[in-house]
């Protein structure tokens, strides 16, 4: 770019020197002969005659659409000549020929003072030449933002804020490939963001006569004669602020969203007596993409455990909103103690009512000790995985229902067996679910992952995310639990024991319980206090069936390394409850007394029919050693 030369090389440039007879690209011999040329070449034939008739007289016949002819000019507009027809390659339209004809007054382009005009500039103009990128001008902008620069100081040691803003080795590669360059929103140590263009420049001022610059740059040293860099900064330091502060505030809302959805989990998960659990809970990276995963694992009480994992479709505070209002559903249908089914049934109505436009999955699922299974319902969830103690996995395959908030849909309970030593997975779909991939194959990769997991729960979460390619970088919510029935063996085994006995007969079978009781409360160590209670509850809750309960009967002794549990089941499903016995009454007491003497006390119906009537005493701690 050549701020001395470039204009007089334009068509328009030219056609008007000539016509002053001043150009200064052309000997004087040959000025005459330019004019008549470029205009034909312009205005055509009937132009190039109008000029050969003495003293400029116009012809008998103007051309259409010149002054006085009274004929419009020919194109697309006769109001507006400049709409041109854009040819079909997209290139530059041509324009008519009264707009490429200049007029006596328009003053040519070199005649503008490029120097004062780069003066007054709001941008930052800095001009530098040769391969040492040597200081030839700045403009006023560029010295109030950083000072004056002496012309001839090289920039790497005069200018250091390019150097801040990373321009020397793009304007190396400027110089080398003679191709403009653009970086944005570099910051400087004073604070200030510019955007900076740097563009090839060409002089021919100062070059030997060999052809090569002051500085040594030539033909044969590595750069062109009077090769230079022009360059642009534009101030965007409010804009890069702006964005600064618009990336602070998606910020702070996505940490407001994730600290509400990690407030709505589980801040610490229950430990079952038979089980160990351990979840996890990963956060989309996505700006304020939380979604609507949770998870959840309740004591139900006589050794049962409920585990819960959900997800909410959608994404940011209103999916983890709803998901917080089903999280507490779910626990307080869990109090109830119902079949995981009916549970989903429960939620599938709460749901739509809390909003009709959200739905979600859910598996529910409960853990029997005494069964060894672990009895589940889907509502449109993926299917559980359990990986046996040898390594074998196996997928849960009841079907499942529609997700939650859809209704009309009667769901039905499922089971899996979870013997000791096994591991079960719940997982939401942000770890198995890929772009251009069917999730069973995610599923798959899941299982197979699955087999080589071993160590605790939290180990195996860890290993299966990492397995699976979840890192902070995620782009979808993940929750993992994971929960195993270890094989108990030793002095650990000891701390686990069940007894059971058939309750036949009438009346006759209170004291038969009691003394088997005591017996075995008595085996197991018990402190006598402790046996006194167990035996006293076990009287109420025999009693209480044989007055109204249907057979079968049956007593169930079961003790862990943390309580006893006492639990009663007959064939009527009629379930007790808690009420206030008068003095002059002679029944009613018993599950009064119960709830006295009891950590904690409940009642269920068994999936055949019937119900069950349980109690705990919560042990004393174990010395330490």
């Amino acid at each position: 770019m050549n701020f001395t030369r470039w204009s007089a090389r334009l068509p328009g440039t030219q056609r008007r020197a000539a016509a002053r007879g001043t150009d200064p690209g052309t000997p004087s011999a040959s000025r005459g002969d330019g004019v008549p040329a470029a205009r034909g070449e312009a205005g055509g034939g009937q132009g190039e005659t109008a000029r050969q008739t003495p003293d400029h007289q116009e012809p008998d016949h103007p051309e259409p659409g010149h002054p006085g002819s009274g004929r419009p000019a020919p194109g697309p507009s006769a109001a507006d000549p400049r709409e041109a027809a854009t040819p079909a390659d997209g290139s530059r339209p041509a324009l008519a020929p009264d707009l490429e004809r200049p007029t006596d007054d328009a003053p040519a382009l070199e005649d503008f003072p490029v120097r004062e005009i780069l003066g007054r500039l709001p941008g930052l103009v800095a001009l530098t030449y040769g391969t040492q990128h040597r200081v030839a001008y700045v403009n006023d902008a560029y010295a109030a933002a950083f000072g004056p620069r002496r012309a001839g100081t090289a920039v790497a040691a005069g200018c250091p804020e390019l150097a801040e803003l990373g321009l020397l080795p793009l304007m190396d590669q400027v110089l080398r490939s003679g191709k403009p360059r653009t970086v944005k929103s570099r910051r400087t140590q004073a604070g200030g963001s510019y955007t900076v263009t740097c563009l090839p420049v060409e002089t021919h001022a100062g070059t030997g006569p060999d052809g090569s610059a002051p500085d040594g740059s030539g033909p044969g040293n590595g750069g062109a004669a009077g090769a230079g860099v022009l360059v642009h900064a534009t101030d965007v330091t409010d804009h890069a602020e702006a964005v600064e502060r618009l990336r602070a505030s998606e910020r702070r809302h996505r940490e407001t969203a994730v600290t509400l959805q990690r407030s709505l989990l589980p801040q610490e998960l229950e430990q079952p007596d038979d089980l160990r659990v351990a979840a996890t809970y990963q956060p989309g990276v996505t700006d304020a993409a939380v979604g609507g995963d949770w998870y959840d694992v309740i004591t139900l009480g006589a050794g049962r455990t409920a585990l819960v994992i959900g997800d909410v479709m959608g994404r940011g505070v209103r999916a983890a909103a709803v998901m917080g209002q089903l999280r507490t559903a779910v626990r307080a249908y869990a109090r109830l103690d119902l079949p995981p089914h009916e549970v989903l049934q429960l939620l599938d109505g709460l749901a739509a009512e809390i909003d009709a436009s959200q739905i979600a999955t859910c598996v529910y699922a409960v853990h029997d000790p005494n069964e060894g299974r672990l009895v589940y319902a889907s509502a449109g969830h993926l299917p559980i995985l359990v990986r046996d103690e040898d390594g074998t996995v196996r997928r849960a395959s009841d079907p499942t229902g529609p997700p939650l908030g859809t209704g009309g849909w009667l769901h039905s309970s499922g089971s899996i067996a979870l013997p000791p030593g096994s591991t079960a997975v719940l997982y939401t779909d942000g770890l198995v679910e890929r772009r251009r991939e069917d999730i069973d194959e995610g599923v798959s990769a899941l299982e197979r992952a699955l087999t080589g997991a071993t160590g605790s729960p939290q180990v195996v979460c860890d290993r299966l995310l990492r397995s699976l390619g979840v890192t902070a970088e995620h782009d979808d919510d993940v929750a993992v639990l994971v929960l195993q029935h270890p094989a108990r063996e030793g002095a650990d085994a000891e701390l686990f024991h069940n007894a059971a006995l058939d309750l036949l007969g009438g009346v006759e079978a209170a004291p038969r319980a009691r003394a088997f009781a005591s017996g075995v409360l008595s085996s197991w160590r018990f402190p006598v206090e402790l046996r006194d209670l167990g035996v006293l509850a076990t009287s109420e809750l025999v009693g209480n069936s044989l007055q109204h309960g249907t057979p079968p009967m049956r007593l169930r002794l079961r003790r862990t390394d943390r309580r006893l549990i006492i639990e009663v089941t007959d064939g009527d499903d009629h379930l007790p409850r808690r009420r206030r016995a008068e003095t002059e009454d002679e029944a009613g007491r018993g599950i009064s007394i119960i709830a006295t003497i009891a950590s904690s006390w409940g009642s269920r119906r068994t999936p055949g029919g019937g119900k069950a009537v349980w109690c705990e005493f919560a042990l004393p701690d174990r010395p330490a050693g």
